[in-house]
């Protein structure tokens, strides 16, 4: 068995890549999304790439699948009932939260503030107390803990998450035993496994998170397991594999799994192309994700936020904006100033150039009427509707009192351009990074439409746009490794540390992580690890993560927190340092996929033109050239204005700018004086 099969779900399109390992040759495949149900466009995408590439379901080794389900769960308030388990006195720990209100000046004032994902009702407190050093203050007390779980029958899910149990777990453990035998059947996650962190509040959201999606979860992965007779592995917020049994163990891990797949994907993409340093740009039907790469790292976050809900769990550092393809332009009547989204077509009726009842004028509309999209999209699976299309968008023009649907759509276009280039703004420019000193990478079905237009905006030259950029989440599940970590706080000032208790501290956790990752099947010669630390200044109230070698010592990194902490505030304090956490990452071996190889070509791609097409750029018709990207060679270059097309997107290529094809695949569009 030789085949990998990536699996990404997204809002409007559910996307299939099927990879020959030893060949490096792919086959894709792209359907609509199935909201009630996503395992059925997983499905039918499926047997589509299977049929394509006429391989069976028992010749595919592993599945390996990048998923929303943990996040629609959250973002739709569908999870589990959660009963939850404190400390006594620490009932109200989620009632009571962090005094943070999103939004602007008195924004508290019209900010509804969400439920917690565990009623106080079904909040039993257990008589028990441990000490900040682990020792126990007060026993367990079995009996009355028993009595209170009887009182949470109709818990779908139960949290246990004490007061200091990072330091001492043992009355969790055998709070989840007792839990087994009184509410059987149903699933616990306790606190000292999900997160063994300081920080009650943000321990305890996220072990809670962890129980709300838990059973749609496990229940999600069952199916898909069945559908298929190969390895199902799961992606990561952090951008590694799980496998699905501990997927299923630990679904908060899962929160931002597309977005990371995308990431993932980029990043393979721009190392074949010669790009350390980059930043991502996945447009989609829905949204838009941005992410910041540098030396081929995705940057890590510690905090992951969906929706309302912050939880701390390892992530790609992703940017949202509610920018995508579906997404609907209007006019409100105070203002009538143009807006485009945050509300989205999706994928039924999606925009009114489906056909399938959409009339919302959408950003695909507008691509429509300018001319940028052909008729025919994933392979001719979907047709577009021009005059559909244009009758939406007309509306748009006569709310505002423009002479064409033309010009709103140019408007429309320009907008959602716009706000994504503010998110990339919050990547690159809000955390200190020069986005010239970025190549940007483009991909989603809508990613490379939009990119040269990005490109221009950041001035990240070149613009990648990777093969099959419909599909790069799937390619990014597919050639992505299992990862793992173990995490510990260990709060101690520089000077009641030793070089050698810090690595101490780290190989235990390394050895920890490498056990897991043992557990589901890689052996521990395959091992990479990585190691990083939360540093703060004695007296701070937060702290900031440094990625550590095992040989680093106190000195070196006090250099290193010093320099980030310049980075990102401008600023040093005298106050001793002081270490917080550690955390080791162990990754698996990357997997045997060839990357493929153009062959070589002259500049002239002539070749692989398949006519003109009107498209409206600068205030009025010019004429593109249209090229079968299949057909390009390694060499060619392409001068806009043209429009590069294949079957899960189309690239659009200004005027005064080029895309020269790299020999991995890639395009490479710059300013042509470049």
């Amino acid at each position: 068995m030789r085949y990998r099969l990536g699996v990404d779900v997204g809002g409007t399109f559910t996307d299939i890549l099927l990879i020959d390992q030893d060949t490096g040759r792919s086959f894709r495949a792209k359907t609509p999304s199935t909201p009630h149900d996503q395992s059925v466009g997983v499905l039918s995408g499926i047997e589509q790439v299977c049929s394509q590439a006429g391989v069976a379901l028992p010749e595919i080794a592993q599945v390996l699948h990048g998923t929303t389900v943990a996040t629609n769960a959250i973002l739709e308030g569908r999870g589990a009932r959660v009963g939850l388990v404190t400390t006594q006195g620490f009932r109200q720990v989620l009632q009571i939260a962090r005094s943070f209100v999103p939004g602007g000046l008195a924004g508290w004032i019209i900010w509804p503030k969400p439920e917690p994902l565990a009623a106080l009702e079904d909040t039993v407190e257990a008589v028990e107390r441990v000490a900040a050093d682990g020792s126990v203050v007060t026993p367990l007390d079995e009996d009355d803990l028993r009595a209170k779980l009887r009182r949470l029958k109709g818990v779908e899910a139960l949290a246990v998450s004490l007061i200091n149990s990072y330091a001492f777990d043992g009355h969790e453990r055998r709070i989840a035993a007792i839990a087994a035998e009184e509410l059987p059947g149903v699933p616990v996650s306790v606190s000292s496994a999900v997160l063994p962190e300081m920080r009650e509040y943000e321990r305890t959201i996220t072990t809670v998170a962890n129980a709300y999606v838990q059973p749609y979860v496990a229940r999600y992965i069952d199916n898909i397991d069945e559908l298929t007779d190969g390895q199902l592995y799961i992606l990561r917020s952090d951008g590694g594999l799980a496998s699905a049994p501990a997927a299923a163990g630990g679904p908060v891990n899962l929160l931002l799994s597309g977005p990371a797949g995308g990431v993932a994907g980029a990043t393979w993409v721009a190392e074949q192309a010669g790009f350390p340093d980059f930043l991502t740009f996945d447009m989609g039907g829905t949204s838009t994700d941005v992410a910041l790469v540098q030396n081929l790292q995705p940057r890590i976050g510690r905090e992951t936020t969906v929706g309302d809900l912050t939880v701390r769990s390892a992530s790609v550092d992703v940017r949202t904006v509610g920018a995508g393809g579906g997404s609907v332009a209007h006019v409100p009547e105070l203002t009538r100033a143009l807006r485009v989204g945050p509300q989205s077509a999706g994928a039924e009726p999606g925009p009114a150039a489906y056909g399938k009842g959409g009339t919302d004028p959408t950003v695909t509309d507008a691509n429509v009427v300018l001319g940028y999209l052909p008729t025919n999209l994933a392979g001719g699976a979907i047709s577009l509707d021009r005059e559909r299309a244009h009758a939406a968008v007309r509306k748009v023009a006569d709310a505002m009192g423009l002479p064409s649907a033309e010009a709103a759509a140019q408007g429309i276009v320009d907008i959602v351009n716009e706000n994504m280039f503010g998110a990339l703004r919050l990547v690159s420019v809000q955390q200190g990074f020069d986005p010239r000193d970025f190549a940007l990478v483009a991909f989603g079905g809508a990613g490379p439409l939009h990119a040269n237009a990005l490109g221009r905006l950041t001035g990240s030259w070149p613009v990648i746009i990777p093969p099959s950029p419909g599909v790069l989440c799937a390619y990014g599940d597919a050639t992505t490794c299992l990862r793992d970590e173990a995490a510990r706080t260990h709060i101690r000032r520089f000077s009641q540390l030793t070089d050698a208790g810090l690595s101490e501290l780290l190989a235990e956790l390394a050895e920890t992580a490498s056990a897991s990752l043992a557990e589901q099947g890689v052996p521990a010669a395959d091992h990479t690890v990585g190691y990083q630390v939360d540093v703060r200044y004695h007296g701070q109230g937060f702290e900031i993560p440094i990625a550590i070698d095992p040989g680093m010592g106190l000195e070196a990194l006090g250099k290193a927190f010093d320099a980030e902490h310049e980075r990102l505030f401008s600023f040093l304090l005298s106050n001793e340092r002081e270490l917080v956490s550690a955390r080791a990452s162990v990754s698996g071996p990357r997997p045997n996929v060839r990357p493929v190889t153009l062959a070589a070509g002259t500049e002239d791609a002539s070749a692989a033109a398949t006519g003109t097409h009107e498209v409206w750029m600068d205030g009025g018709w010019a004429e593109a050239t249209v090229y079968d990207r299949a057909a390009l060679l390694a060499g060619n270059l392409v001068a806009g204005p043209a429009i590069v097309v294949e079957m899960d997107s189309t690239t659009l290529v200004l005027p005064g700018h080029a895309a020269l094809v790299h020999e991995s695949g890639s395009l490479l569009i710059r300013p042509m004086e470049a």
